[in-house]
This record gives C-alpha cells, sequence and structure tokens, in this order.
C-alpha cells in the first residue's frame, strides 16, 4: 500500500524526521488505523527514491514510541495501542484560523432545508410496520433478473465503459412509450423520455430547469414531503391548495403566471383521493391560461384495483403543459434507482442538456435488463402478479380494521399501495396512537411520519394515518392491527 508521503529531499529537516512525522501525524489523525499494514522498507525506498536504510531508521523511531509493531515472518503493522498521550495531544488541539478569514457557509447550513425519511429507525423492533411506499421484499423476480443481467454482460462490449446518451437507454425508453400508451393513454415516443434515478431525482431535474427564487410551486395539501421540501430549496413560494374528496380543489389555484403545479392526480398522496375528470380539465386550461406547467407523478397506478386504469393527466393534455413523472420504484424495487420523465416537446433539449449537468446519466446495465424484461413481457407478468398480491393485503387490513375498530373513514383504498384512515373520534390524536403504537411495536404513521406535509394546522389535520400494505403479510396484518387495538 503506498503512502502519500512529501518529502523535501534538500531542506533542512532529514528525509528520516521527515518519514516519521509525516507517518505519526496520519496515524494520530485517523488516516492509519490500528491494525493496518504499512510497507516494506524496501516498497517504500522505492517509491520514494531514496535509501532503504533511511526507511528504517525512521520506522524504527515509530517502533520505539509506540506508534507501529513489527510481527516476525508477517510484517510492519500500525499498533493496535497507540501512546494515550499522543491521542490526547492530538484530539485536543486546537486550531486557530487565520486573522481575517471566516468560514465558509454551505447552503444546507442555511434555514429552511429539510428532507423527506426514508428509512424507519424503529423498523427492526415491530412486529408489523405498515411504512409506506415499501414493496414487498419476496416479490422481486430475482432468478428472472439474474438471467436477464448476465446476458447483457456477456455481450456488453464497450457499453460499460463507455459514456452513453444521458437520456437513457434507447431500448428502455422506446419499451416505456410503448407501455403508456395503452396503460396511461399517453402518445409519446423515445425521444421525450428521459430515464432518471427515481422520481426524487425527475423532481430535481424539473426544478433546476423550471424552478429560480421566487418563483411559484403550487402543492397539494396535504403534500409529498420530497417534492415540497424540494420546491423550498430552490427558493420557491410555495402555494398549496387543498385536496377534499374529488382531489385538488381549482377553484383555490393561484392567479400566477409562469408557476408549477405538483399534483398526484392518479391517486393523491397521501389521501388517495382520485382527481376527478371535472377538475382534470380544469387544471389543464388554468395551465394554458396562465402558461404554467403541470408535473404529475404518476408512482403508483399501475395498482388499481377496480375498474378499468384511470388515463394519466398528460393524455388529456393538448397544449403541452404536462410533465409526466414514472417510476420503477414500486413494481420492482427502490434499489434499482430508475424512473422517467416525459416532457413536452419543447422541453426535451433543455431537460436532456439539463441531465447531462446533472449526472451524464443512469447506469447502463440496469437499464439495459430491465428493457429485456419489459420487452420479453415480463414486466407485465409481474405487474399483474403483485398487483393481486397487493389487493389481498389491502383487504386484509381493510378485514382487520373493520374487525377491530368501529367508526372513522378508510380513504383511498382503490387503488396503490397505502391508505389513509380517518381516525373515530374516541381515539386519542393521530400523534398519541402513533406513539403507543411504536411502544406496543406495530408501526403507523402520522401524515408528518409519513412523508406527507400538511398546511393545514387544523385540528382535524391529526385524525389521520397512513397505513401501508404492500410489504406485509397478511398474518403480520392482522397480528399488528390486533395488537394496535389492544393498546388503545
Amino acid at each position: 500500500m503506498p503512502l502519500p508521503l512529501k518529502l523535501q529531499k534538500s531542506g533542512q529537516i532529514s528525509l528520516q524526521t521527515q518519514i516519521f512525522e509525516q507517518m505519526r501525524g496520519m496515524i494520530l489523525e485517523g488516516r492509519l488505523r490500528p491494525g493496518e499494514p504499512v510497507p516494506a522498507t524496501r516498497a517504500l525506498s522505492e517509491q520514494l527514491g531514496i535509501a532503504r536504510n533511511t526507511i528504517a531508521l525512521a520506522y524504527e523511531r515509530l517502533i520505539a514510541e509506540g506508534y507501529i509493531e513489527t510481527r516476525r515472518s508477517v510484517g510492519t503493522f500500525i499498533s493496535m495501542q497507540i501512546p494515550e498521550g499522543a491521542l490526547y495531544a492530538a484530539t485536543h488541539r486546537s486550531v486557530v484560523p487565520a486573522r481575517g478569514t471566516r468560514r465558509a457557509k454551505t447552503k444546507t447550513e442555511s434555514p429552511g432545508i429539510r428532507s423527506q425519511a426514508l428509512v424507519n429507525p424503529h423498523r427492526r423492533r415491530f412486529v408489523a410496520d405498515f411504512w409506506v411506499g415499501r414493496p414487498d421484499p419476496n416479490s422481486f423476480p430475482r432468478k428472472t433478473w439474474a438471467k436477464l443481467i448476465s446476458r447483457r454482460l456477456l455481450s456488453a462490449g464497450s457499453a460499460l465503459t463507455e459514456y452513453r446518451d444521458p437520456s437513457g437507454f434507447i431500448e428502455l425508453r422506446r419499451a416505456i412509450a410503448d407501455r403508456v400508451r395503452p396503460t396511461r393513454n399517453i402518445a409519446t415516443d423515445a425521444d421525450e423520455i428521459i430515464i432518471v434515478g427515481g422520481c426524487q431525482d425527475g423532481l430535481n431535474l424539473v426544478s433546476r430547469m423550471m424552478l429560480s427564487p421566487g418563483s411559484t410551486a403550487v402543492v397539494e395539501s396535504p403534500c409529498y414531503q420530497g417534492a415540497a421540501f424540494l420546491f423550498e430549496s430552490f427558493g420557491a413560494n410555495i402555494f398549496p391548495v387543498r385536496v377534499d374528496e374529488r382531489g385538488l380543489d381549482c377553484r383555490q389555484l393561484p392567479n400566477a403566471k409562469n408557476a408549477i403545479a405538483y399534483v398526484t392526480p392518479s391517486h393523491q398522496y397521501p389521501l388517495g383521493v382520485t382527481l376527478s375528470l371535472e377538475r382534470r380539465l380544469e387544471l389543464l386550461a388554468w395551465a394554458a391560461e396562465t402558461n404554467s406547467y403541470i408535473l404529475e407523478d404518476d408512482y403508483d397506478s399501475d395498482f388499481r384495483f377496480h375498474g378499468a386504469p384511470i388515463a394519466a393527466l398528460k393524455g388529456l393534455d393538448r397544449t403541452g403543459r404536462v410533465i409526466y413523472l414514472g417510476t420503477f420504484s414500486k413494481c420492482l424495487g427502490a434499489g434499482l434507482r430508475l424512473g422517467y420523465v416525459i416532457f413536452p416537446p419543447e422541453l426535451v433539449d433543455r431537460a436532456r442538456h439539463m441531465k447531462t449537468l446533472m449526472n451524464n446519466g443512469q447506469p447502463w446495465l440496469e437499464q439495459a435488463t430491465l428493457a429485456d424484461f419489459m420487452e420479453s413481457g415480463g414486466y407485465e407478468r409481474h405487474v399483474r402478479r403483485i398487483r393481486k398480491l397487493y389487493f389481498s393485503r389491502r383487504n386484509a387490513l381493510l378485514a382487520a380494521l373493520e374487525k377491530h375498530f368501529s367508526g372513522g373513514e378508510i380513504i383511498g383504498d382503490e387503488a396503490g399501495m397505502h391508505l389513509a384512515w380517518r381516525l373515530p373520534r374516541h381515539l386519542p390524536s393521530a400523534s398519541k396512537v402513533e406513539k403507543l403504537a411504536i411502544e406496543a411495536g406495530v408501526g403507523v404513521y402520522t401524515l408528518a411520519s409519513g412523508a406527507a406535509v400538511n398546511f393545514d394546522a387544523s385540528a382535524e389535520s391529526e385524525r389521520y394515518l397512513v397505513l401501508g400494505f404492500s410489504s406485509l403479510t397478511e398474518r403480520e396484518i392482522a397480528t399488528g392491527i390486533a395488537r394496535l387495538a389492544d393498546v388503545l
């Protein structure tokens, strides 16, 4: 292992002392850790271009002071026990900044920068965790995926060593275009699609293109935290619009020019209601009149349990005002980090340039494997299978709630991977229920804990819990709701 030593061969300090002091500094700063090997004297001599005897003398001094140790017939290593006095001096060294200098302030130190919680800190001690948006871990098509990825690796050629089109793998974009035409009623082609690392990456791409300090960002209330917090970070003025049983209340839309409106019309997050056709047309008319864009997040539309799939808002758009976000995180898994954005034609070139500046595109191998999975028909079979699975788990949750609780209201159970539960009046607030449930080993979540931000400060907002069911077995669902009933 080469060491980053820099020696001044013509300086006043001897080479032996320079080696000793630099290695001791790396040990005390933790860059060389206890038990790690150090280069042999011959190897370090060749690296630095100096006499081997000079290295040996520096090592002897480090051994004498307890910084390194030799093991016969094995080699030389950083000592497991560093001298306490040296460690104390290193950790208590005072650093005085140069006169007139100030530490640079990073953007994340500024007030108001927030992000959504992605990992549940309590998860390991739960008998049932109703965390939202998590696919069933056993549903991933591992065997098929392994075969497809192996096949792609064998024929990869230069694909793994060269930069590719930042817009994404062309075969995957074609497969997506072919799928959204019949399933989402979106007439598009591969040139209008940009592959991204999931919906959050797509939101970031659009925000970089459309938002600047003082821009107007219309959001639903309540709204997905990942969108609202991201818009805040760009300095946008957030304009919340209330959601009722028919979705976004379009009568409250602002008379603002060049705005962006973020909506989840197929299965509103977090309440799960569907935006009515009348309001969809009103929203499109507002965008055309105000020269604004609508950002449609269609995060779990594949899981509609009754009736035909609802056409996407973009499928109704005739003026090019809708930017469509899709993801594979809910059907396959968030670990793949794959999603896509469908842009109106006039924004495509701008989006492609911005995507290039962001990260030069997504990993080739995962894109190519997913394209093969979709083109073979495997993806559609997988979606049908897990839709049926989630439908059974949703029914198990509804049955458990009906068995143990009277009153209240279930919202958004027609589709998706979660539902909202308006608590019966005789139960405590959602925050109190969440706390009691966690103490009993059950994860249920308020709007805020469930990655939503509610701009309504009234007491009514404290009556909602969100319950994800897709990653739990029917037995876990029944056990979790029964325990919740016991503790309440």
